[in-house]
């Protein structure tokens, strides 16, 4: 019972109830036009778009850590959600709704196993190109909403230059219906109205319609826009399968951008979100949204934007966000057919232009060409196949750029003992082995099997001059080498042998030990040549250094 009720604490504040409900209300009625917008950029029924941003605000508002994050769609995923064949039409509808629900499972399943480091792993360069290339793909996707001309061809580009090709059969009355309605907002919105100026403006442009008789689209030709709400809808069993790769999309480009929301916009007790928590909040809200009929949502940073500056001061500003679209389905259905649609398609056109940061593409640009290329492939990729496809090779690309960095960044470095043995000075290692001497080494970074040709690099060379030479390599704090490290280790230390030398190492890992073992390494070095390290640092290697220094001047002796 006490989690429950600190739990129901959570969503509301007595003291701050004027400011939630001022701030719902806003954002409430801009969720309205925005919402439909959202199905409209996936090609969907509209409709569906609204459901999507009615119950994803609810159900992220129950379980998310984060006070101001609306859980509602973004224009990456409704790309996504486009790009997704078996949703689209009549009969994918079920499919929508499933996809939703899979998107969700799969943000529940990254929260509750605190998943959120992997996110990490998708380099700045491959979301950079991803966005921009997703803000390109919102403009040119909705070019035939804006200019009444059903273009034709394969993906968003071609469709784009069939237009321009036969720019004249566009209709002159939606492109200036269209071009209208972006002008009102970015006016109105630097107006007292705010936020609220894109509500007026679609309103403005849209009665201009039905008053003129204007032959326009209207959100009525494209869809009935019901008076009720809808009731759960079970999943389609059979289609998950072809879904698992757009599920898996959604909820990386979702979680992503909710990350971006639970590090930036900390809560009114200062305190910042728990991702994980925020994980599950997404995918609670994608759950609600796919059984009641809604396509896929996430965190937006625009609506937590929205909802915070308007004064929101808990959780309950959402929750009445969601009441005041749901009165808005059941008392004005009929005023919402009206809706022109070049005014919905100028809308995401300028969200589309806003998601377009030029300052982040000149910074990854200066960065390296290594970083440029990866940002420039993601973006084309991102044009020209379908967006699940391109986040997933935008994946890979981030994992092979990590292996990459990670094998360049091993380094090697001698150390050199004073005269007392008891300190260590840190040069470059020799290129070669010399005569009667002890080359103590140290690697440095990731010793990962992608660093090993680096790591055989920067061996000191054995050469035919070299002789009665001891090399000790230290691997403390180094574990799970892996073959291909022993496998060196071991050629190193039989070309060594060769010429009258011998390789040492010390290590203080078990991990170690046990590889050593099953790799046959232990047996190349030799078992007197195997040093395991204790808990003082430097004493093995002072001790294998001085074994080391002994073997010398026996073999001297010797000869």
């Amino acid at each position: 019972m006490i989690s429950i009720r600190n739990w129901a604490k959570g969503l509301y504040n007595r003291d701050t109830i004027k400011q939630d409900a001022v701030a719902g209300v806003v954002l409430g009625v801009e969720s309205v036009p925005d919402g439909l917008a959202g199905g409209l950029l996936a090609g969907v029924n509209p409709v569906f778009g609204l459901y999507g941003y009615l119950y994803g605000t609810l159900g992220g508002a129950l379980f998310t850590s984060a006070t101001f994050m609306a859980v509602q769609a973004t224009g990456a995923m409704a790309i996504v959600v486009a790009d997704v064949p078996q949703v689209q039409g009549e009969s994918g509808e079920r499919a929508l709704f499933t996809l939703a629900i899979m998107t969700g499972v799969v943000m529940l399943v990254a929260g509750l196993f605190k998943l959120g480091s992997l996110l990490r792993w998708v380099s700045n360069s491959v979301m950079v190109g991803f966005i921009n290339a997703v803000g390109v793909n919102i403009i040119l996707g909705q070019l035939d909403n804006f200019s009444g001309y059903e273009a034709e061809g394969a993906n968003r580009v071609i469709r784009a230059f069939d237009l321009l090709l036969n720019f004249g059969q566009a209709h002159w009355g939606s492109m200036l219906i269209g071009a209208a309605t972006v002008v009102l907002i970015v006016v109105l919105e630097k107006s007292r109205l705010g936020p609220l100026g894109m509500v007026v403006a679609i309103i403005l442009t849209s009665s201009v319609v039905v008053v003129l008789g204007m032959e326009v689209a209207q959100l009525r030709s494209i869809t009935e826009v019901p008076g009720s709400l809808p009731w759960i809808t079970l999943p389609d069993f059979g289609a998950m399968t072809s879904l698992i790769i757009p599920a898996l999309a959604l909820a990386f480009v979702g979680l992503v951008q909710g990350a971006g929301i639970s590090a930036g916009m900390p809560n009114p007790d200062g305190e910042f979100p728990d991702a994980s928590q925020d994980f599950i909040g997404q995918g609670a809200g994608n759950v609600a949204a796919g059984l009641f009929s809604g396509m896929p949502v996430g965190g937006s940073m625009s609506a937590s934007s929205l909802v915070k500056a308007a004064g929101a001061k808990s959780k309950l500003a959402l929750i009445i966000a969601s009441g005041v679209m749901a009165l808005s389905v059941l008392l004005l259905s009929g005023a919402v057919g009206y809706i022109a649609m070049p005014a919905l398609a100028g809308l995401l056109m300028l969200v589309g232009y806003r998601t377009i940061k030029p300052g982040d593409i000149k910074a990854v640009w200066r960065t390296g060409a290594t970083q440029a290329t990866v940002m420039s492939v993601t973006f084309v990729l991102t044009m020209i196949i379908p967006l699940q496809n391109a986040v997933m090779v935008g994946i890979g690309i981030s994992l092979i750029l990590f292996v990459i960095k990670q094998s360049n960044r091993m380094t090697l470095k001698r150390w050199v003992p004073d005269e007392g043995g008891t300190r260590m000075k840190e040069v470059d290692p020799p290129t070669e082995v010399g005569v009667d001497e002890v080359v103590i080494l140290q690697p440095y970074g990731s010793m990962f099997f992608a660093s090993a040709p680096v790591f055989d690099e920067e061996l000191p060379d054995v050469v035919s001059e070299s002789s009665n030479s001891v090399v000790i390599i230290r691997l403390r704090g180094k574990s799970d080498l892996g073959t291909t490290f022993m496998d060196v280790l071991s050629r190193y230390a039989y070309a060594l042998r060769s010429e009258d030398c011998k390789l040492m190492i010390t290590y203080a890992d078990d991990k170690v030990s046990d590889q050593l073992v099953v790799t046959g390494a232990r047996v190349a070095l030799g078992e007197e040549n195997i040093y395991e390290s204790d808990e003082w640092l430097g004493a093995t290697v002072r001790r294998a250094n001085e074994d080391a220094k002994a073997w010398i001047a026996a073999n001297r002796r010797a000869d």
